[in-house]
């Protein structure tokens, strides 16, 4: 098999990989009010629940970094990814608190195994083509999001129970996901042995500006995933069916701008497509804020896809470059932050709210988000680029691979 066809194929299990992520986490978190129902989880307890599955995940994607040292990426995806799906088929099959406690814990570990491992690939293999592919990546990723949440959406139409619900997700991808892993491409052997080394003494002080940027850009997300429906009905005055709206409306955009924005990474520069996601990000909660009724703040939460999409998949890349020999090391760290945004962003806009207005609630993921426009150069310049300068070498194979029918 030449090297061509096997980063082809590593590049289609790993978008399966991230589209399978994308479909998990939606199911769950799309029925969170059924799962509270089911195991009779008071409006008190809900919040420690729900944190307990991005701090268990924030600590295995440290578990991550040491244990990749010992065991190639590829084969923490290979086991994490079941693991996950059996968890959710475990939240929805259970019967007594105990149960979805153990459920829920378990799936957080293994996310963050999972989103850990996942990235780590993803780095490596764009690496290894030249040119920036980790938009498509997290575009996979989203595109599962949005049919996730459309099963949600059925089995709560439906009135299906829990297990009923997620076991149809759980027996097509189980299997599909774990033939997939066989193909998955690590890094090459310098790459991991420099890994081993970790970021050195100054490491973590060169990754922070990409962390700061990675938990802003979360707490919009969590934003827009926890506030928006009761933003638009409450705030708006919209009905209750078109507050479910806005989440599909962002998750869609979300979708679309990742599937086509590695050509302005690979035209413009990282640094800059980063720059201009972070103003149109910003503009959308403005939009948001000031909007006097339900269609135009639809629209601000349009810009905000559109916006936000692109910051997160550009942070992986970004550490990817700034420590090229320890490539792993870096991504598990800057995963962590992934979840600290998650944590810090719905409480903090639900703080402001009560204390002050949900219009001015707004204004806070703004002023966070906008922090990236000053870590900007974080993100590189020429090398970056990637496919500017790259592709036009002729002769170079890696320019050519995923040209194909196989992209991601």
């Amino acid at each position: 098999m030449t090297d061509d066809v096997r980063l082809r194929r590593g590049r289609g299990a790993l978008g399966f990989s991230f589209f399978v992520q994308g479909v998990a986490f939606a199911l769950l978190v799309t029925r969170i009010p059924a799962i509270q129902d089911r195991y009779g989880i008071s409006d008190g307890l809900l919040p420690a629940f729900l944190a307990a599955v991005p701090i268990l995940a924030g600590a295995s994607s440290v578990a991550t970094e040491h244990l990749v040292k010992r065991v190639a990426p590829s084969v923490v995806l290979r086991w994490a990814q079941p693991l996950v799906l059996l968890s959710l088929l475990g939240v929805g099959a259970g019967g007594q608190m105990w149960h979805v406690a153990v459920a829920l814990g378990a799936f957080g570990l293994s996310v963050g195994a999972l989103d850990a491992s996942m990235n780590m690939l993803g780095v490596s293999l764009q690496r290894a083509y030249g040119r920036s592919i980790m938009l498509g990546f997290h575009a996979a990723y989203s595109l599962g999001g949005i049919l996730g949440a459309s099963a949600a959406w059925a089995g709560a139409h439906w009135e299906l129970n829990l297990f009923v619900s997620y076991l149809p997700a759980v027996v097509v991808l189980l299997p599909l996901a774990f033939l997939g892993s066989r193909r998955y491409v690590d890094g090459s052997a310098g790459q991991g042995e420099a890994d081993g080394k970790g970021l050195g003494a100054d490491g973590f002080k060169l990754l922070l500006p990409l962390c700061l940027v990675m938990a802003c850009a979360y707490i919009g997300d969590s934003t827009v995933a926890n506030w928006s429906a009761k933003y638009l009905q409450d705030v708006l005055g919209s009905s209750e069916q078109m507050a479910t709206v806005p989440y599909n409306v962002y998750m869609v955009t979300t979708l679309v701008g990742r599937a086509v924005g590695d050509l302005g990474v690979r035209r413009f520069g990282a640094a800059a497509v980063v720059r201009a996601g972070t103003l149109v990000a910003a503009g959308g909660f403005a939009v948001v804020a000031a909007a006097p009724g339900a269609w135009v703040g639809m629209l601000g939460f349009t810009m905000l896809g559109i916006g936000l999409c692109v910051i997160v998949p550009q942070t992986f890349a970004a550490a990817g470059r700034l420590f090229p020999g320890a490539s792993d090391t870096a991504v598990a760290r800057l995963n962590i932050f992934n979840y600290v945004g998650f944590l810090i962003g719905s409480p903090l806009v639900g703080a402001v709210g009560d204390a002050w207005s949900y219009r001015g609630a707004m204004l806070v993921p703004m002023a966070l988000v906008l922090v990236t426009l000053f870590q900007a150069r974080s993100f590189g310049s020429e090398g970056a680029r990637y496919g500017v300068r790259h592709e036009r070498r002729a002769g170079d194979r890696a320019v050519d691979v995923g040209r194909g029918g196989n992209e991601v």
